[in-house]
């Protein structure tokens, strides 16, 4: 096995409802990171982002990760592991200190994060990430580092994601039967958003749509940070079981037809492809395939797309995104991967739609750099960035009073008009 210091080695780990990935990097002076290996296995034991078969799970896991150590010709101990199932909530806590114009020293800095670790109210969630976003001096917003800056008020955005304490526990619980330490459980959308979205598209707003097998997940992000997200119970695997359904097959040859066949626009030249499909008793030999038309098959395609179409429509107003045409989507996730998808949604939500792939790793394989591993990449970007996490500050020692009678989404808006 090859040496190489555990510090400088990140292994993430993304478990979905179609499959299980782990890929393991090396960061490098500069900040680098550098994919030595990778692994992937069919995920059996997750039913729409939910650990729902304990054991299938390991297996899946256990395996994956192996493939990865022997490519990379390492051991590995700890992993970061990627959470996509639905339940997710992000909120924004906006919290302030008076200085009384005093110089910001890093004890005022120590003691407003203490304060505001005190702010967060999970209402019963467990809390996945309370980290430091933005600071404010005298209600100016967008500070990177206030540090040695004169104010009579500092204050800081805390971006916070809870979600339901179960579905993380079994997930936890999962990866330590495989003999892997947690190093952190990483929400999905905070991930992706690093691999696939630009600092200036977080910063002037850009809506993320991750089409997975078993669940769809829209996320907001403004002002340089995750303001909102939300989930969809529908996936890829939905149109899969269509395809499986509407012609009588397999779900592994409605996949294949999916892959190979499919596409979410229609051209004339369909009517005319011919399609082998093979019935679900192929195995006895006691059915006849039967020929089906290309146009036929994207017909039910599309007519899934619709309904998951205007369900991101509705999230994606529920969230706040109703401004300016131009405002961005980006699909990222295993359903991304569908030919002419990024045309079809840019018709249905009537927004510019691009198709978002990991970005910045070196020796990054071919097979996956699609944006069905975006997840998987994000993990490895966000492990890279060493994030602060106020759940590890000690214990406060100063009382700092909470800014009240805003909503969050209040809150993040006026802090974005302010800036752009």
């Amino acid at each position: 096995m090859a040496k190489v210091a555990s510090d400088e080695l990140i292994t993430a780990l993304d478990i979905g409802s179609s499959k299980v990935s782990a890929m393991i990097a090396q960061r490098v002076a500069g900040g680098e990171l550098i994919v030595l290996g990778t692994g992937q296995r069919e995920s059996r034991g997750v039913k729409r982002g939910y650990i729902a078969d304990m054991g299938a799970t390991e297996v899946a896991v256990r395996e994956a990760v192996e493939q990865a150590e022997r490519i990379a010709g390492l051991n590995i101990e700890n992993v970061w592991v990627g959470f996509s199932a639905g339940g997710l909530v992000s909120d924004v806590a906006s919290v302030e200190v008076d200085l009384g114009g005093h110089r910001v020293e890093q004890a005022d800095i120590d003691a407003l994060l203490q304060g505001a670790r005190e702010s967060i109210e999970p209402a019963g969630r467990m809390v996945l990430h309370a980290q430091p976003t933005l600071y404010t001096l005298d209600r100016v917003t967008g500070v990177k580092n206030p540090l040695g800056l004169h104010a009579d008020r500092l204050g800081v955005h805390v971006h916070v994601v809870a979600v339901d304490g179960s579905p993380v526990r079994n997930l936890d619980l999962c990866v330590r039967s495989a003999h892997l330490e947690v190093k952190s459980i990483v929400a999905s959308p905070l991930a992706t958003g690093m691999a696939c979205l630009s600092d200036e598209e977080r910063e002037l707003g850009v809506a993320l749509v991750e089409l997975g097998a078993g669940i769809t997940n829209v996320s907001l992000f403004a002002g340089g940070m995750l303001v909102g997200l939300t989930s969809i119970p529908v996936g890829a695997a939905d149109i899969t079981d269509d395809i499986a359904s509407a012609f009588g097959t397999r779900r592994a040859q409605a996949e294949r037809m999916k892959c190979f066949h499919g596409s979410a626009n229609a051209s004339p030249r369909d009517n005319h492809e011919m399609i082998d499909v093979a019935p679900i008793s192929v195995e006895d030999d006691s059915g006849d395939g039967v020929r089906i038309t290309r146009a036929q098959l994207i017909s039910v395609i599309r007519l899934r797309l619709e309904h998951l179409m205007a369900e991101i429509r509705r999230a994606l107003g529920e969230l706040g995104f109703d401004g300016p045409v131009g405002r961005q989507v980006v699909l990222t996730g295993g359903g991304a991967e569908l030919n002419g998808i990024a045309d079809y949604a840019q018709a249905a939500l009537g927004r510019s739609v691009r198709v978002g792939r990991p970005r910045r790793l070196t020796a990054l394989p071919e097979a996956h750099s699609g944006p069905g591993f975006a997840t998987l990449a994000g993990l490895a970007h966000y492990a890279a960035s060493n994030p602060v996490d106020l759940r590890t500050l000690p214990a406060p020692d100063q009382v700092v009073h909470r800014a009240r009678g805003l909503g969050w989404i209040t809150r993040v808006i006026r802090a974005v008009q302010a800036n752009y």
